[in-house]
């Protein structure tokens, strides 16, 4: 089956293409999408992956290799918790992430960041554009 096509910047693109073009910004938003994701609700590992691929259209594919550490860093910065829950199948327990105050005041501190960053971006790349 052949990449799925689309527009970027009026040329149509691929998803390979735009996987790997996009990967130096996604870097830096590891964090910042983990954080929103584990703010709108807890979750674990695997469904904060399904979670983030599924709401950016595919654009983030976190691997265990990026998810793990930067689960870690967000736990010793004290932004997430993790507690094991067990499932409802009586299988084995998962490790649950949730948001700790200091993590929803740090994730909206981001989301600040990344509006203005956007803004700037925008009005570097198009003419009128508001900053």
């Amino acid at each position: 089956m052949p990449p799925e096509t689309y527009t970027l910047f009026d040329k149509p693109c691929n998803t390979s293409l735009r996987r790997q073009d996009m990967t130096p910004l996604k870097s830096g938003t590891v964090d910042l999408v983990i954080l929103a994701a584990v703010g709108e609700q807890p979750r674990y590992g695997l469904e904060l992956v399904q979670h983030i691929n599924a709401r950016s259209g595919g654009l983030f594919e976190l691997s265990e290799g990026s998810l793990y550490p930067a689960l870690l860093r967000l736990s010793k910065a004290d932004w997430i918790v993790g507690d094991w829950q067990p499932t409802p199948g009586g299988g084995s327990p998962r490790k649950v992430y949730t948001l700790t105050d200091s993590g929803a005041k740090e994730l909206e501190r981001r989301k600040g960041e990344w509006s203005r960053l956007q803004s700037a971006v925008n009005a570097l790349l198009w003419r009128g554009a508001p900053a």
